[in-house]
């Protein structure tokens, strides 16, 4: 694990308080067309992801990169996590990380 760049868990809530900062947030493609991907993050804000490649709808992707706007991220890597995601799990994860926990996620 690269701990020289850390990332910041996200979801589209958390997403404005870290801009022009490294994050870290699983969304579920919405529609891809090449360019920029519509997504919904994982308590159901609506966000843009640029630079990831063509990915079926209704897929659960990690997107780590840079947070360059209130509701979009410029993706520097992606991970597949296929169509079958806990996504209130990982919401909660989010929370703990940016709440009373944040000490230990940073």
């Amino acid at each position: 694990m690269d701990t020289s760049s850390p990332s910041i868990f996200v979801n589209g809530e958390s997403l404005p308080l870290y801009i022009g900062k490294r994050v870290r947030a699983v969304v579920q493609v919405i529609q891809c067309d090449g360019a920029d991907t519509t997504a919904k993050s994982t308590d159901e804000h609506q966000l843009i992801i640029k630079g990831l490649p063509v990915i079926p709808p209704l897929k659960f992707v990690e997107v780590i990169g840079i947070a360059d706007g209130n509701q979009s991220v410029h993706a520097e890597t992606w991970t597949n996590f296929g169509d079958a995601f806990d996504a209130a799990s990982y919401n909660q994860l989010c929370k703990l990380a940016n709440g009373e926990f944040k000490a230990l996620f940073l």
